[in-house]
């Protein structure tokens, strides 16, 4: 196909759509409990019910969810109310004592499961920064500010928790939790001012760029060693394509922010990387995770098929068009766009499938759990109307 203004048009319509129809639909109307408030997360094929417990990830997901839908997308009055579900069940449920936050909570609350990382307070903070937007009320924008500072303590201070590896043994280093820093710190700055958020960001970006981007191996790696070189281990080696990719298009969206030409191009090259070597050419779509020497993957679940990866690439190859006008760039996101259709969805029924065999195939009948609810998809698709709209329109990144 031809890229011009009805392909936009045509993928535009089609993206707003399935935002809608196959996403946003699915949540409003099962999600909010009505019982204790908050949001359920367990759905099966048909959008029923099936475990009641509720990850506290998805809490802050969802606030952030339907407080951006009504901030963005229309402002109707029953995305505002499921918000404030959301506000306040994860207000007075999901913290511990020590202020720490839960990863899993009972339907009614009761604390089930506390890990050692602190994504469930990144999620809690972009769920606070959209609904303060929606409400502009104080009270949320400081428990964001409370929570992000919280989360800068954990960030900047060894020890805060049990690290994972032995130090004694094999130091190393992370790129997870520096995406994540680099992402939340973009959301703070939108409704504060303070100079930390700027410092967080241009120190995440540094350690990407010069400690997890390895330009002789052509990779973004997951963990290096403590002094930012190459491990030569199966976890050293392992590479994350939708990681990379969720990476590339944070940065690239900073790259706007400061019309920085060299800061663009290399989160291109990292999508250009991943999707050289994380699209299955053999059955499609993209593979989970991968061995930078095509050595065995120790991870049993490396060949899945997981929506969330799909989601990522989508965002980084249309960002990669804008700024250069390439078409490639767009026929890998049609290659995509398809792949998702044909695959993730379900005809008949509602939402995606979150994980596929390597062949497309299901792996579960499962709709929403701890680990899908309506974040990467809804946050892709709403991206990519923005995007799209944009593009269709002629406006120019500009620089």
């Amino acid at each position: 196909m031809r890229i011009n203004d009805r392909f936009f048009e045509k993928y535009h319509k089609r993206i707003n759509e399935i935002l809608m129809d196959d996403f946003v639909s699915f949540w409003e109307t099962r999600s909010v409990d009505p019982v204790y408030g908050g949001f359920l997360c367990g759905f099966d094929r048909d959008g029923e019910l099936f475990f009641e417990d509720k990850s506290v990830w998805q809490q802050g997901r969802s606030l952030w969810m339907f407080s951006k839908l009504y901030n963005e997308f229309g402002s109707k009055q029953v995305w505002l109310d499921a918000a404030k579900s959301g506000y306040d069940f994860i207000n007075k449920y999901c913290f511990t004592e020590n202020k720490h936050m839960y990863f899993t909570v009972t339907r009614d609350g009761k604390p089930l499961v506390e890990r050692r990382y602190y994504f469930s307070e990144a999620f809690a903070v972009m769920g606070y920064v959209e609904y303060y937007k929606a409400t502009k009320d104080e009270e949320v924008k400081a428990r964001a500010i409370e929570l992000y500072n919280l989360m800068v303590k954990y960030y900047t201070t060894p020890g805060c928790f049990p690290p994972k590896v032995n130090p004694e043994t094999r130091k190393n280093r992370g790129h997870s939790i520096v995406m994540i820093m680099m992402n939340v710190s973009q959301h703070m700055r939108e409704i504060d001012g303070a100079p930390i958020y700027n410092e967080i960001i241009d120190q995440c970006i540094d350690t990407i760029v010069n400690v997890f981007i390895k330009e002789d191996k052509r990779a973004l790696f997951e963990t290096v060693d403590a002094d930012g070189s190459f491990i030569d281990t199966p976890a050293g080696r392992m590479l994350n394509p939708g990681h990379s990719m969720e990476t590339a298009w944070f940065i690239m969206q900073e790259a706007v922010r400061r019309k920085d030409n060299a800061l663009m191009e290399k989160a291109i090259q990292v999508t250009e990387w991943s999707l050289q070597r994380g699209w299955d050419h053999k059955m499609g779509g993209i593979f989970y995770f991968l061995d930078l020497d095509n050595k065995p993957v120790l991870s049993n679940e490396w060949d899945m098929k997981l929506f969330w990866v799909h989601c990522e690439a989508m965002i980084a190859l249309t960002y990669s068009y804008w700024y250069t006008g390439n078409a490639e760039y767009m026929r890998g996101f049609e290659k995509i766009f398809k792949y998702c259709e044909k695959h993730f969805a379900d005809p008949g029924h509602p939402e995606w499938y979150g994980h596929l065999h390597r062949d497309g195939t299901p792996i579960s009948q499962i709709k929403g759990s701890a680990w899908k609810g309506p974040f990467h998809n809804v946050r892709a698709y709403m991206v990519l109307s923005q995007l799209f709209d944009k593009i269709k329109n002629g406006e120019k990144i500009g620089f």
